[in-house]
């Protein structure tokens, strides 16, 4: 009888030594360790994202997707730099690249803009992954890489769009809107195309994918957020801190109205990040990169149950 599903006991030592590569990483660079609560009684309302619910004896709260919130709380508090490695939950989230209990990195730069904290990541991956990177890693904005590969822009319709995912095979879910497709045909199609021994980093994504980011370019409707991919599996998501309290609560308002009109549970908004918001967040940029992914990348593992001690992924029948 197997005691557990999940890692080797060889694959864990390997990744205890990524685990201590990063905190060397950050400790070199002054940027201070931090834990926040993993329980908070607000959730993000990005429709992508389910959270888990907590419960106690009075009180219901939500297991956090991110620490980005109470992060954000201490950047505003006088924290400095900071960046945090701790378990998050996504509800229904299931297969190859994801478990519904994962580990993230997420780390904030004062002063840094997007293009200094892509520096810093590349700094961090190309050490973690020197062994799996054949090539210099590539810069591309979003626009550009949707065009390159699919042939089309972002003023194609949804239908455009859905035609060109069914011819290769990928089904489009029912009333999806153009952000929808847009979104699968990067995670898809696009991302298919990047080279699989070397970092790609896709910038100046849609405003209407970047519910946290700021808005750099209101006539292009483009934020100032990137991904890093190596080949076609993402590995992180960063931004330029939006830090304007009002403009927030607009977009976590439309959020919740994007989940009613899709029949999802509206979410508590977080008042107290609103409030760290409205104190006075310093300039700075974020970032969070997918842990166990990274292990997976650095090890040449074919899935993320390949590198976790316990897997919540179903037997193998």
């Amino acid at each position: 009888m197997s005691l557990r599903r999940g890692a080797r006991i060889e694959m864990l030592q390997r990744r205890a030594v990524v685990l201590a590569q990063m905190r060397a990483f950050f400790a070199e660079r002054g940027v201070l360790e931090v834990e926040t609560s993993s329980i908070s009684a607000a959730a993000t309302p990005d429709p992508a994202l389910d959270s888990m619910t907590a419960i106690a004896r009075v009180t219901t709260g939500y297991l956090h997707t991110s620490p980005e919130y109470m992060m954000k709380r201490l950047l505003a508090d006088g924290s400095g730099d900071i960046y945090q490695l701790c378990r998050v939950y996504r509800d229904g989230e299931s297969g190859k690249w994801h478990e519904p209990e994962f580990m993230l990195l997420e780390w904030y730069r004062l002063g840094f803009d997007e293009h200094a904290l892509m520096d810093e990541v590349d700094a961090l991956l190309s050490a973690l992954l020197d062994t799996r990177l054949r090539g210099a890693s590539k810069r591309i904005t979003w626009d550009a890489a949707l065009q390159s590969v699919t042939g089309l822009t972002r003023s194609a319709d949804t239908n455009s769009f859905s035609r060109m995912l069914n011819s290769h095979g990928i089904d489009v879910p029912e009333h999806s809107s153009l952000n929808d497709v847009l979104d699968l045909a990067m995670a898809t199609v696009v991302s298919a195309s990047f080279p699989p021994d070397a970092l790609t980093f896709v910038y100046d994504y849609p405003a209407a994918q970047a519910a946290l980011a700021r808005i750099k370019d209101d006539e292009r409707d483009v934020a100032a957020r990137f991904e890093v991919f190596l080949g076609k599996l993402e590995l992180g998501n960063g931004f330029c801190e939006l830090t304007d309290a009002r403009e927030q609560r607009a977009r976590f308002t439309s959020e919740n109205s994007s989940r009613a009109a899709a029949g999802q549970v509206e979410m508590p908004i977080d008042e107290e990040f609103l409030a760290a918001l409205e104190a006075g967040l310093p300039e700075c940029a974020g970032v969070a990169l997918g842990f166990d992914r990274v292990v997976a990348a650095a090890t040449g593992a074919q899935s993320v149950a390949d590198v976790v001690a316990f897997t919540h992924q179903p037997p193998s029948p």
